[in-house]
C-alpha cells in the first residue's frame, strides 16, 4: 500500500489508486497519516474539516469518514479509537513524506560530509516524491495548516541540492532554474543568493549585484527590513573577489519536518 500526499492525496494498491470519495474523506486521512503515531483530536478533526463551524454532527459524520476508510483500506491499515480521538498505523506501507524525509535527512548529511554527489543523488530523489503542492485536493483549512510546513520543507531540500551541484561546478547549468525560482519566490533569499553565486561564476558580476539591489529593494518595500546576513555575505563577498565564492554558499538549516508540530495530536 502506499500513501501519498505531496501532490493529489492518493492510496494505491499493487499499482492501482483506491477511490477517496470528496475531500473530507482525504483530510481525515491526511490528518491520520500526518500524525504518524499519535492520536489526531475529534477537535481537530472538526477544525480541518469545516474550520470554526463545525455542525452539530461532527462526531458521527467524522465516524462515517473513519468507517469509509477502514472498509477501503482493509487489513493494510489500522484505525484504532483511542478517546478523544483517532490514532491510525500503516505497517510496512510507504507514506512519501517519510520516504521524503528520510532522504532529504540523509541528502543533507552527505552534503555536510563534502559528499556532493551523493548529496545531489539524494536530494533529488527526495525532490522527486513531489507531484505538485502537497495536500492538492484536501479541505482548505488542513492545506492552510500544514502546508507552510512541507513547502519550506522541499525549498530546504532544493537549496541542498543547489548547494552540492554549486560545489561540483554545475554554476551554469544552475542559472535557468534558479531564476525561475527567485521569480516564483522573489522573498526567498537562499534561492537569490545562489543565483546571485552562480551569476559572479559565469563572470556575470554586475547581473549577480543587480539581482541583489532588486532583492534589497523588493525586501524594504514590502517588508520594511534590510537584506538577512547571506544576501549580504554573498554581496560584499562579490564585490571584494572573495574566492570563498567559488565554494559551497551555505547556510544550515533543517534537513526535513519531521513529525509535524500541529495542535490536537497526542502521544499515547
Amino acid at each position: 500500500m502506499e500513501y501519498r500526499i505531496l501532490g493529489q492525496v492518493e492510496v494505491r494498491h499493487e499499482g492501482k489508486q483506491l477511490p477517496l470519495h470528496g475531500a473530507k474523506q482525504r483530510t481525515v486521512l491526511s490528518a491520520l497519516l500526518l500524525a504518524g503515531d499519535l492520536v489526531v483530536y475529534d477537535s481537530q478533526l472538526g477544525e480541518y474539516l469545516w474550520g470554526e463551524k463545525a455542525p452539530a454532527t461532527m462526531n458521527a459524520q467524522i465516524c462515517t469518514y473513519i468507517s469509509r476508510l477502514r472498509k477501503m483500506l482493509g487489513p493494510h491499515a489500522r484505525i484504532m479509537r483511542h478517546s478523544p480521538g483517532y490514532l491510525m498505523q500503516i505497517g510496512s506501507s510507504s507514506f512519501d513524506l517519510d520516504e521524503f524525509t528520510d532522504q532529504s535527512q540523509r541528502g543533507h548529511e552527505a552534503l555536510d560530509a563534502g559528499d556532493y554527489e551523493q548529496a545531489v543523488s539524494l536530494l533529488s530523489s527526495a525532490l522527486s516524491l513531489w507531484r505538485g503542492p502537497a495536500l492538492a485536493n484536501v479541505s482548505s483549512h488542513l492545506a492552510e495548516a500544514v502546508r507552510p510546513q512541507l513547502e519550506e520543507a522541499r525549498i530546504t531540500a532544493l537549496t541542498g541540492r543547489f548547494e552540492a551541484e554549486l560545489a561540483l561546478g554545475r554554476h551554469a547549468s544552475l542559472v535557468p532554474r534558479l531564476t525561475q525560482l527567485v521569480r516564483e519566490y522573489p522573498l526567498q533569499e537562499r534561492f537569490r543568493a545562489q543565483l546571485m553565486t552562480a551569476l559572479y561564476r559565469c563572470d556575470r558580476q554586475a547581473d549577480a549585484l543587480a539581482l541583489y539591489e532588486q532583492g534589497r529593494r523588493m525586501l524594504t518595500g514590502s517588508l520594511g527590513v534590510d537584506p538577512g546576513a547571506l544576501l549580504r555575505e554573498v554581496m560584499l563577498a562579490i564585490l571584494n573577489s572573495d574566492p570563498k565564492l567559488l565554494g559551497p554558499v551555505r547556510e544550515r538549516s533543517p534537513a526535513g519536518v519531521g513529525r509535524l508540530s500541529l495542535p490536537g495530536f497526542a502521544v499515547l
